[in-house]
């Protein structure tokens, strides 16, 4: 199945299950329900748990093992959008669009829903019926971690401090490991963790291959926020410039930019040579996200 329809299918896959789930929270405050739906569905295109999918693909592992980390990933990655998006932290008034979830509700609600995505997340973990106790604990650690300071959380903290700040080439890649590469890489993981026996060079060239296209998606973005006049997920492009925040062509030059976005594609290729055609929409995603125009 080509990669644009493996993506389909698993969007629709992760789309239901996410409806369960928040579904399951109806009998909360109805406005914090509401602002739970809100932040979900809107319009994200599901990347982190697609790796989760397509690692498992990689792997033989059947996809109702992975509904569980696919959504708990993605429950993770909304949490950060509702935060982000908050006037203490990026003051966006749209995202992808629309309101964001402090300006469609207010800004106790977003902070709350944020903290409820947060927490749903963990406990989607442990609803995986399909997984032993010792997977699932590896899953809560990997998400913990990837999370919190030592990853997605640290690396914001860093992002807020160093606006307007010359960073050297290893601190906006320490940076950006955090951030954005931390989710990716524990997409990897968690997809990974579902084998009941996950071979250890099979987990290190996945993590690999995560690290790579985690590095290569953000400087792909930093291209195009160049190189396109459009609006991408709501923001303004030019916003990184406009903040005077360090981006990847603004230390190596736009050519010197997309020579690495090649290296690091070609990095991911690389570390998947000893897995057969089932890892090929890995391969084909890593294509993907140094190619696309948005």
């Amino acid at each position: 199945m080509p990669l644009k329809q493996l993506t389909e299918h698993y969007q629709q896959r992760v789309d239901q299950a996410l409806e369960q789930l928040i579904g399951n929270t109806s009998n909360v405050a109805e406005e914090l329900h509401q602002a739970m739906h809100y932040s979900t569905f809107n319009g994200g295109k599901r990347i982190r748990p697609l790796l989760v999918y397509l690692t498992g693909m990689a792997l033989n592992i059947p996809p109702e093992h992975q509904d569980a980390p696919a959504c708990a990933v993605e429950l993770i990655h909304c949490y950060s959008l509702v935060h982000d998006d908050m006037p203490a932290m990026d003051d966006d008034d749209l995202r992808r669009g629309k309101p964001t979830c402090h300006k469609q509700f207010s800004e106790a609600t977003a902070l709350l829903t944020g903290d409820a995505l947060q927490t749903l997340a963990f406990e989607a973990l442990t609803q995986n019926s399909y997984l032993e106790a010792s997977q699932i604990v590896s899953m809560l650690k990997v998400l913990a971690q990837s999370s919190g300071a030592a990853g997605m959380a640290g690396g914001q903290a860093i992002d807020l401090s160093s606006t307007g700040k010359s960073l050297s080439l290893e601190q906006l890649k320490r940076m950006h490991e955090h951030k954005t590469g931390a989710l990716i890489r524990a997409s990897v993981q968690l997809g990974a963790l579902c084998s009941q026996a996950p071979d250890s060079s099979d987990l290190n060239a996945l993590d690999t291959y995560a690290k790579n296209i985690g590095l290569s998606f953000q400087i792909k973005d930093d291209i195009l926020d160049i190189e396109s006049d459009t609006l991408t997920l709501g923001k303004q492009q030019g916003a990184d410039i406009s903040l005077n925040k360090a981006t990847y062509p603004a230390l190596l030059g736009l050519d010197g930019a997309k020579k690495m976005a090649l290296e690091c594609h070609q990095n991911a290729l690389n570390s998947l040579n000893h897995f057969d055609h089932n890892a090929d929409p890995l391969r084909e995603l890593s294509e993907y996200i140094i190619t696309r125009n948005h």
